[in-house]
């Protein structure tokens, strides 16, 4: 397989519309958040131009997540014989599973081509607005048998929004080799026990690394188990392990605030965290030992871990860890450190704001 990094709004959205316009045959995206804006603009024209002319585009959102676009904004898409559904929308009958939301942000053109990561579509990750700076995030283009993955994960929920089994070479075809990336597509469903594949190929990882393990992420709330499997990394195999979360630029403060709550034990036991501080940073990658990367829609959280639809991207090559680190690096140049002194320091309106998010928590 072949995987390209692509870092920023700027950068990601040209090569996925640049994409979509060379579509023949199919389009299929899936996204969390698509709002209304610049952004979405240029994604249903290119996605109405491609439907007049006779490429089949199927369009997934979620029901919270882009509750705002309403489906008069797909109207030209719709007309040109575009189809747009909402996952798991606010009914009666869906209220058991009203937590259980798609947070995927996927792109698969032709079935052979796939964009992954953790980017919706909206203008915050293209421009700034006021003082905030446009958000740092990273997606990831892919090429390769691989996206035979990534299809069929956008058809797992296409035929539980539509209805619609997708099938044919337009959707599947023969993908041939692109490159020399092993990796395999890790797609997560909720369960009773929250022990998802998502939670599972990211403590599988953390607990194999015997060199060191490099986490971004906008939504870091590991649990128990998670966090003593990093201290063990640390204690037992010496693994150093670094950690780049939002500042005070966090798009949720009870968040961020719950968040710190949990640094404690993984500072006192030798973790480095850092808090970046330009922008909003929501880039959801993590290498261990300079070989496996993950990448994908997961964030370091109990929903992602147990009530969220989520995809992630596993693979095992020393070139495309090398290119994610690159990022990392420079991300971790613009972050503050947080020692465990300056945690233990915390002041009690603080502390207050830390307990408030815990009972939030618990309410999800």
């Amino acid at each position: 397989n072949k995987i390209e990094v692509l870092t920023n709004g700027e950068v990601f959205y040209e090569a996925e519309l640049e994409t979509i316009r060379a579509a023949q045959r199919t389009v299929n995206l899936e996204a969390y958040i698509f709002q209304r804006g610049e952004v979405t603009r240029r994604f249903v024209e290119a996605l109405a131009e491609r439907a007049r002319a006779g490429v089949k585009v199927n369009v997934i959102l979620d029901s919270i997540g882009s509750m705002t676009t309403w489906r008069s904004y797909f109207k030209e898409l719709r007309e040109a014989g575009g189809r747009v559904v909402y996952y798991n929308p606010l009914r009666w009958h869906h209220i058991v599973r009203f937590n259980n939301r798609t947070h995927r942000e996927l792109i698969v053109v032709d079935g052979s081509v796939g964009f992954i990561g953790g980017a919706g579509f909206a203008d915050r990750w293209l421009k700034k607005k006021g003082n905030h700076l446009r958000w740092r995030d990273t997606m990831f283009r892919v090429q390769g048998e691989v996206v035979m993955g990534l299809q069929s994960t956008f058809a797992e929920n296409w035929v539980e929004a539509s209805g619609e089994i997708l099938t044919g070479d337009g959707y599947f075809p023969r993908c041939e080799a692109a490159g020399d990336c092993d990796a395999m597509v890790v797609e997560s469903s909720p369960s009773a026990g929250r022990s998802t594949r998502a939670r599972m190929l990211y403590q599988s990882l953390i607990a194999s690394a015997q060199k060191c393990i490099q986490i971004t992420t906008p939504y870091f709330l590991p649990d128990w188990s998670a966090r003593h499997e990093m201290v063990r990394a640390i204690k037992e195999r010496r693994v150093q392990i670094r950690v780049i979360v939002p500042g005070k630029r966090s798009d949720h403060l009870l968040t961020r605030r719950s968040s710190r709550r949990l640094y404690g034990d993984l500072l006192k036991a030798g973790a480095e965290i850092y808090e970046y501080e330009p922008a909003m940073i929501h880039t959801k990658t993590m290498t261990i030992d300079h070989l496996w990367s993950v990448v994908g829609s997961t964030n370091f959280d109990y929903r992602s871990f147990g009530l969220n639809v989520e995809v992630n991207l596993a693979c095992s090559n020393r070139e495309t860890a090398a290119r994610i680190e690159e990022d990392f690096e420079r991300d971790l140049a613009a972050s503050h450190r947080i020692t465990y002194r300056q945690w233990k320091k915390r002041s009690v309106f603080e502390r207050i704001q830390e307990n408030l998010g815990w009972l939030l928590e618990r309410q999800q």
